[in-house]
């Protein structure tokens, strides 16, 4: 079959697999807060000498971008920055309290809404506030995702020096008709002025978030956002399918359906954006990232070392993550705990003393298992099943197999070539939770 025919075949709604269980299918009624502590304790303890990932979600931006699907909080007034970031110092003190002994930081990474929202002296004040009461593993990566429309040479310069050497900058299209109706807008000039000046203050990898599928978006524009990021020359690009969910973000109601690149068109983009990266040196990591081969990203990936957690792909692999500030997930690897989702409500209930929580989820011994799997197939392309595949996840592999996606024998599954962009199919096969549960509605993104 041929590699649009299997694009349209496979494009169904889909987790994207940062977990499992996937966020929708917790268990909620059965989670409770101190036993969600003490499994952050158990793991910490149990794993200390491997150190910890931090997640910090900072939600704020100037204004919207309708395709984004974040938590964010769009507001212009720079007030809100003291108050949210001491929330988040308080939170990291709680959890302090849990650990018992002083955490070593792995990987710290701030997403968003946007980090540089955040004056470059505030974001100071954070990473030495977190920094205060633990130390940096030898091998800690620092990252933090940027707009290029407000990142100064401060917040790189600031950050660089506090140990940060990865950033992510969002891109998407430099089409300026896409850009109007995205309401998302930078220049090439202006990405290329930040990458040069990143790399010469020390930066050693510096990523573009690209999206295919934006309303009025066109092979030929396209084309050219396409020849300005290999001219500017990232050192990792994520390329994911947009996902059109107006009915979970009122911002996507700017445009319609009939606004969008549809079915064919959109296989197509993808075609193009793949076969453009690959053709400029870029390998293919496996779902949505590529990535220069003097790369982390790459240099994990070949040594079968990759991880991904609620963060995505990183080359870090802890077993305790925690997340922190505004509708943040945490994993302590045998369980999941997401904050509360509005700024008001993280700040009263950091204010009072009290964690965040809003819901989380303890796995069973088979999400355990299943989990371990999802994982293996999701950053090693395989996975040994020493019991053998289970049935019902077989008989739903059987198309894949059938198609040449994957290979399989009695106690193995491995991922061909043709089936990389395939990765969240496959994993479904092995979603016992999913199965049990069809939604009623649409929950994920499309897999194309």
């Amino acid at each position: 079959m041929d590699t649009l025919n299997l694009l349209k075949k496979y494009n169904v709604a889909a987790p994207r697999y940062t977990s499992y269980p996937t966020v929708p299918f917790w268990e909620t009624d059965r989670f409770d807060e101190a036993q969600w502590l003490l499994s952050v304790k158990n793991t910490f303890t149990d794993y200390q000498s491997e150190g910890i990932s931090l997640y910090i979600h900072l939600p704020f931006c100037e204004s919207l971008c309708t395709y984004c699907g974040c938590n964010t909080r769009i507001t212009k007034n720079h007030q809100v920055e003291e108050p949210y970031l001491d929330a988040v110092l308080k939170e990291w003190e709680l959890y302090l309290q849990v650990l018992g002994n002083k955490p070593k930081i792995r990987e710290l990474h701030l997403g968003g809404g946007t980090p540089t929202f955040f004056s470059a002296h505030n974001l100071e004040k954070l990473i030495n506030g977190i920094m205060r009461k633990c130390e940096p593993a030898i091998d800690a990566e620092f990252s933090f995702e940027a707009h290029p429309d407000n990142t100064t040479e401060a917040h790189l310069t600031t950050l660089f020096n506090l140990g940060f050497k990865r950033l992510s900058l969002g891109i998407q299209d430099f089409d300026p008709k896409v850009q109007l109706m995205i309401n998302r807008f930078q220049t090439p000039v202006q990405v290329a002025e930040i990458t040069g000046l990143a790399r010469k203050i020390g930066y050693t990898s510096v990523n573009f978030d690209l999206i295919y599928g934006l309303p009025f978006q066109t092979a030929g524009g396209l084309s050219e956002t396409l020849q300005e990021v290999i001219r500017i020359n990232p050192d990792r690009i994520a390329f994911y399918s947009y996902a059109h969910v107006p009915w979970l973000k009122p911002g996507q109601r700017r445009y319609t359906e009939k606004d969008l690149p549809q079915s064919e068109a959109k296989f197509a983009l993808y075609q193009l954006g793949k076969e453009a990266l690959l053709a400029a040196g870029y390998d293919d990591i496996g779902m949505d990232h590529f990535a220069r081969r003097h790369d982390s990203l790459y240099l994990a990936a070949q040594q079968n070392n990759l991880h991904r957690n609620f963060m995505g792909y990183t080359h870090q692999h802890t077993q305790l993550l925690i997340g922190l500030g505004v509708s943040a997930i945490s994993d302590s690897y045998t369980a999941f705990a997401q904050n509360v989702k509005t700024v008001e409500a993280y700040l009263e209930a950091i204010n009072n003393g009290q964690f965040a929580i809003e819901k989380g989820h303890i796995l069973s011994r088979k999400d355990l298992k299943i989990r371990r799997h999802i994982r293996n197939i999701m950053c090693d392309g395989k996975s040994l099943f020493l019991d053998g595949i289970p049935k019902p996840a077989y008989y739903k592999l059987a198309t894949l197999i059938d198609d040449g996606l994957i290979s399989v024998s009695e106690n193995q599954l491995k991922v061909n070539p043709a089936g990389k962009p395939f990765l969240r199919n496959i994993c479904m096969a092995f979603d016992e939770r999913l199965w049990a549960k069809t939604p009623d509605s649409q929950m994920f993104s499309y897999a194309i």
